[in-house]
């Protein structure tokens, strides 16, 4: 494993044909915004609007599982969010689900380029780098998502597979698969649609032609590391038989 300051990479000389991806998987913030600080306090931090609680664990389980290299953010999707396309007016968010982000509200096109360069960019050139390393390369995308966002019904989703229906060829028969699991709520682009032009899956996967799918789970399954291992070692030979079937 290497360290950097806007990723991290596992098992990058792994000869899978996967690259595991986990764009929200830090709360970090480095120490030149805001002196580390958001404003918020660390409950706020501690929740999905910080982060995807328990998907690094789970994709860096499935990276070994499935022999596959991993990249995983380092940095909070507070900060800056390495899903979103350098345009989005979401890229930095100043109030998500009931939180009011305060070294947010005033960051101007400086401090946003700012962020672009020394974060986003170097996540996403390292990205593009592990996903070009095979000419199969596929790309598994691990997201996890909150029970219930507030003043909105519950999810009763325990696992959603997104996708753009621009290229739907693994994750409609991933779909089908896990449907066959008796304990399962899988949802078909729940608990949102899985297209959203200038995304990472759009960027690295559909617009280079390559297979793709992106796996939420809810995070109240994979709060801690027994779970993320439980849910890895379910998910990779579901992923390895459905892959191998097309």
């Amino acid at each position: 494993m290497r360290a950097r300051v806007a990723f991290r990479i596992e098992g990058e000389d792994r000869k899978g044909r996967w690259l595991v991806t986990c764009d929200h998987a830090s709360n970090r913030v480095p120490d030149w915004v805001g002196g580390g600080d958001l404003g918020i306090p660390l409950a706020d931090m501690a929740r999905h609007i910080a982060w995807d609680v328990g998907a690094a664990g789970v994709a860096g389980a499935l990276g070994r599982l499935l022999d596959s290299p991993v990249i995983l953010s380092d940095f909070s999707r507070l900060v800056i969010d390495p899903n979103r396309g350098e345009d989005d007016p979401t890229l930095v968010m100043k109030l998500y689900d009931g939180t009011i982000i305060p070294a947010n509200r005033h960051a101007g096109a400086q401090e946003v380029e700012r962020r672009l360069d020394r974060l986003y960019r170097p996540y996403h050139a390292a990205y593009a780098r592990l996903a070009a390393l095979r000419p199969d390369r596929v790309i598994l995308a691990v997201h996890s998502f909150t029970p219930c966002l507030r003043g909105r019904a519950p999810r009763p989703w325990h696992v959603g597979v997104l996708y753009s229906p621009l290229d739907a060829r693994f994750s409609k028969p991933l779909i089908a698969r896990l449907t066959r699991e008796p304990d399962l709520c899988v949802g078909d682009n729940e608990p949102y649609s899985g297209h959203l032009p200038g995304d990472a899956i759009d960027r690295h996967a559909l617009r280079l032609g390559r297979m793709n799918t992106l796996l939420e789970i809810r995070n109240d399954l994979i709060g801690v590391p027994a779970h993320q291992a439980h849910w890895a070692a379910r998910l990779a030979p579901i992923l390895t038989e459905v892959l191998e079937a097309l």
